[in-house]
């Protein structure tokens, strides 16, 4: 069986040495040692400074709209992981959607302003499959407007954009450390923040504590744990190799579909990708399905991400954004992870283009 994605593992008894350090003191949760080293090498490895890793992915978003202070409306994408829209909905706040860029499937950052009222208090955008919004027009807006920003930058390990972490942008960034993402503790996640902001998302995601016995803040509990953090520190040391087999297989994809029907994410230029998903955009749903199918009848399973398009969850007023719904429903992310085999990578491209005859 071959899945979109597979969770890269490095050998046991590294993982086993790592956690070791944190064995010994019976000391699993509550910021251990374990947490603080691997926060200190992924500022250094990703070179950003304000990081607090957290228990998943999902939290950093609630935290940071929490933190903010934002109410009212927040502008956001529609093609994005649910959890960007549900975050907002869950911190009390209207997301107010825009459509998307139909090639780099990022918020059409052209009509954000249109969709400003004085209801409005962010933006929150999403850096779709590791490629990066238009941040300088995102940012020239929200200064204009004074409006937050925050990136849901759950695909963007070791992304940089003109030479800088795509972490360093906005107000807030976050990214998810998922078991199926490039970078993982099996599940967590980090936020990455302006200086100003730091003290009041780390106090946030330790239940608003202002040392042992004092509360300076409302908070919830988002600290990750020592196995997650040995966990991350297992794998940073493999991420050069990860980066470079998945870039070895998107080029293998990209040559085999250069002369096809078929549509590829366009990477915004000064870019430095990492690689974290093969999106292939069909001409209609019928072909998308139907190659699916033929893929799935040799236990071959790629995604339909993101679908669906966010504008249509139940819990959403309705509202039409034809580009969003047009690509979710088009959209299919096929296998890459470091570790897929030459032949089962040959045996996708032949059943792809097979089925687009």
């Amino acid at each position: 069986m071959i899945n979109v994605t597979k969770t890269f593992l490095p050998a046991q008894d590294e993982y086993q040495a790592i956690l070791k350090k944190a064995w010994g003191t019976g000391w699993m949760t509550n910021r251990g040692v374990l947490v603080k080293e691997l926060e200190t090498k992924l500022q250094s490895y990703l070179d950003t400074p304000n990081i607090i890793a957290m228990t998943n992915g999902t939290l950093p978003l609630q935290i940071a709209i929490k933190a903010l202070g934002l109410h009212g409306e927040i502008i956001t994408t529609p093609f994005s992981y649910v959890a960007t829209t549900s975050s907002i909905v869950w911190e009390g706040c209207t997301p107010v959607f825009i459509d998307i860029n139909p090639k780099y499937l990022t918020i059409d950052e052209t009509k954000i302003e249109a969709a400003i009222t004085s209801k409005t208090t962010a933006i929150l955008a999403t850096h779709v499959f590791g490629n990066p919004c238009n941040v300088e027009a995102i940012a020239k807006i929200a200064e204009h407007y004074n409006l937050k920003v925050i990136y849901d930058a759950a695909h963007c390990f070791g992304v940089t954009y003109k030479g800088q972490s795509l972490f360093n942008y906005g107000d807030v960034s976050t990214c998810s450390f998922h078991a199926t993402k490039l970078f993982h503790t099996g599940e967590g996640g980090a936020l990455f923040c302006k200086p100003q902001y730091f003290e009041a998302m780390y106090s946030h995601h330790n239940f608003g504590h202002d040392g042992p016995e004092a509360f300076q803040s409302l908070g919830i509990n988002a600290k990750m744990s020592e196995p997650q953090a040995a966990m991350g520190l297992a794998i940073l040391p493999y991420m050069t190799k990860i980066i470079k087999e998945r870039k070895q297989i998107v080029h293998a994809y990209n040559q085999a579909f250069g002369t096809t029907r078929l549509k590829s994410l366009k990477i915004r230029v000064q870019t430095n990708w990492n690689y974290s998903y093969y999106p292939v955009i069909f001409e209609n749903e019928s072909q998308l399905l139907h190659v699916k199918e033929a893929l799935e009848s040799h236990s071959i399973y790629p995604r339909r991400y993101f679908y669906p398009s966010l504008n249509t969850l139940p819990y959403i007023k309705p509202c039409s954004l034809a580009v969003s719904e047009s690509i979710a429903s088009t959209v299919l992310c096929l296998p890459l992870f470091a570790g897929l085999a030459t032949e089962n990578l040959n045996q996708i491209i032949n059943i792809v283009k097979e089925k687009l005859l």
